[in-house]
């Protein structure tokens, strides 16, 4: 299969501003973190994460709003209705861009990450990780469900 069949597109709430990604993800799971609930209005957020040069803005660029959580998270969102998009990882080279926002991309989790922050236990037989892989700064300890 060419990269140019794994493309997805997605766009914000009001189609404002569209991205695509190409090729195959990185990674893709649930984030239990409280800056990830606190931001999504959920109890979890499901994400897929690629590489930067895999994540384009086909269109509204001018659109996006960006917040600086901390060093290693870019929130952003499109300033003309709020909707979500995605995080920039700049520390791992990563962009986290919400499955929600490319509804025809077939995700398939494989791990749950700051799962010891959970409101929401799910037992699904996938890896609950206390925080992050260890490649990615985290312990890679492992939790029960």
């Amino acid at each position: 299969m060419s990269v140019a069949s794994k493309t997805y597109s997605g766009q914000c709430f009001c189609g404002a501003v569209t991205i695509e990604v190409s090729g195959d993800p990185m990674g893709a799971g649930y984030c239990h973190c409280k800056n990830c609930r606190s931001w999504s209005a959920g109890p979890v957020n499901a994400f897929t994460l690629w590489k930067a040069d895999d994540v384009k803005v086909t269109k509204g660029e001018a659109e996006i709003g960006e917040y600086h959580n901390n060093d290693q998270s870019y929130r952003e969102w499109c300033k003309a209705c709020g909707g979500h998009l995605l995080t920039r990882h700049p520390t791992w080279g990563l962009v986290d861009v919400y499955a929600a926002t490319i509804p025809e991309f077939p995700f398939e989790p494989g791990v749950h990450v700051n799962y010891e922050s959970t409101v929401l236990p799910m037992k699904d037989g996938l890896p609950k990780l206390k925080d992050f892989p260890v490649e990615l700064g985290g312990s890679g300890e492992e939790m029960a469900e």
